[in-house]
């Protein structure tokens, strides 16, 4: 009997003791948790605590008006300012979900607190000159553009391009005269639709599209362009933003489609060989080969601007790097350079970019003048038009109707390279840059080179 009742007690002592420590890890569980919920959190690699202090010594130097204007102040601007508001956009459940999370939360807060004064008028100033005429954005997209056409599979490359400009410029013709017909039925009548929102919205974005459109209208019409490009660059704007939102949403749809989604491929493996992805190993002296290479390309393309300056000089840096990738021109030592720098350059500067677009390019107050029934109804119809036929199109000429419509249609409708970024950043496909910029560049050319024709023609 005692050698029984020790037995039980035994058992009845380990059962206490498992309950114990289950008690225990649940509650050490929990505390973890808890500060996990602060001082555990990360904002690019960065330690919420650690980041909150970046962000106050930001603050402080902006107010004391002690922020360099040089590149140094932008680009701590840029990137303090876009991380945090990237990473805010991943926690808001709406946003996350449904309106691009943090890509687009990026641009909006970005441009919020420089339209309405938060930010100092001189960091704003000097942001915008960063950004615009100092070729920030140039830079980023030199590396986007080289390294995803260097890293892309040959066939996929060939096949697509030949399948992918058809779908774009279908995508296109098929918006002009929706707009048009449009707008003929509301009351705004087919030119004026068709030449101050249908042709901005396709043209490229505002330097290369919205600028020389206005010029041109101007030379046509025996105006001032000052005159013309305030109507202009309200469609630019508006179709760029319901592009983003657009492009979130087709995404998040895309995801309970695995049939029409190629989740960021254009088109399916079967069809082009070996569709594995090209991994390279990091290498510090290899990102300086690849800074030069993608430079270099991006050079080429302002000399072939030089000698034919109706096409951008995107065009032809985008042909010049298909060139040496079909033709196997390029080692693969400097290919891999390319495509490292340029895994570099988005993973640390996309958010940076993103708060760039909507401090130096995306003006509120302009955005909401412009919001008259007609002007929103004619850039929705030009936004969804592009979107549909595209996505149709390009399923019937074997691309995946999410990427084509992403793609061919709605990067179509963004304002030009910092729009294709932020578009494909909603929809996390920015392995598809060189294919979008193919779109929009040569659609930008197309319309740029027909737009006085056409207002000599409607006007």
């Amino acid at each position: 009997m005692p050698l029984l009742f020790g037995f039980f007690h035994t058992i009845q002592n380990k059962k206490g003791a498992v309950k114990m420590a289950q008690k225990t890890t649940t509650e050490t569980a929990v505390e973890e948790k808890k500060k996990e919920g602060f001082w555990s959190t990360k904002i690019t690699g960065v330690s919420l605590p650690l980041y909150l202090i970046m962000v106050l010594v930001l603050i402080i130097a902006m107010a004391l008006g002690k922020l360099p204007t040089n590149m140094i102040g932008p680009i701590a601007v840029l990137v303090i300012f876009g991380n945090l508001f990237h990473f805010i956009g991943t926690k808001i459940p709406i946003v996350k979900s449904y309106l691009g999370g943090g890509s687009v939360f990026a641009i909006f807060a970005s441009a919020a607190i420089a339209t309405f004064g938060i930010l100092p008028e001189y960091v704003v100033k000097s942001t915008e000159n960063f950004v615009s005429n100092m070729g920030f954005l140039d830079f980023y997209i030199a590396a986007l553009i080289t390294g995803s056409i260097l890293g892309m599979n040959r066939n996929l490359l060939m096949k697509a391009s030949v399948r992918f400009i058809p779908v774009a410029l279908i995508s296109m013709v098929v918006s002009f005269f929706a707009v048009g017909l449009v707008g003929m039925l509301i009351g705004n009548g087919f030119a004026n639709s068709v030449l101050y929102i249908s042709l901005p919205a396709m043209a490229g974005g505002v330097g290369a599209g919205a600028v020389p459109l206005s010029t041109i209208y101007a030379n046509v019409l025996g105006t001032d362009a000052s005159s013309i490009i305030s109507r202009l660059i309200p469609a630019t704007a508006m179709t760029n933003v319901l592009a983003i939102i657009g492009a979130a949403l087709v995404a998040r749809a895309g995801q309970s489609m695995p049939k029409f989604n190629g989740n960021g491929k254009l088109m399916e493996k079967g069809d082009l060989g070996d569709g594995k992805p090209r991994n390279v190993k990091p290498s510090i002296p290899q990102l300086g080969v690849g800074l030069m290479v993608s430079l270099t390309f991006f050079i080429l393309g302002q000399i072939g601007n030089y000698f034919v300056p109706k096409v951008h000089a995107y065009a032809f840096m985008i042909i010049i790097v298909v060139i040496c990738k079909i033709a196997n021109l390029l080692p693969e030592y400097y290919e891999d350079a390319a495509i490292m720098f340029n895994n570099l350059i988005v993973k640390n500067l996309t958010a940076a970019v993103l708060a760039g677009i909507g401090i130096a390019l995306l003006n509120l107050n302009v955005l909401a003048s412009a919001l008259t029934w007609q002007f929103v109804v004619l850039c929705l119809t030009s936004v969804i038009a592009i979107s549909v036929v595209s996505g149709f199109v390009g399923r019937l000429f074997g691309l995946y109707p999410i990427e084509s419509t992403i793609t061919a249609g709605l990067c179509n409708n963004s304002m030009g390279g910092t729009g294709n970024v932020a578009v494909l950043s909603a929809a996390n496909r920015m392995e598809l840059i060189a294919f979008a910029q193919m779109g929009n560049r040569l659609g930008g050319a197309i319309v740029l080179i027909i737009s006085g024709f056409l207002m000599q023609l409607l006007s």
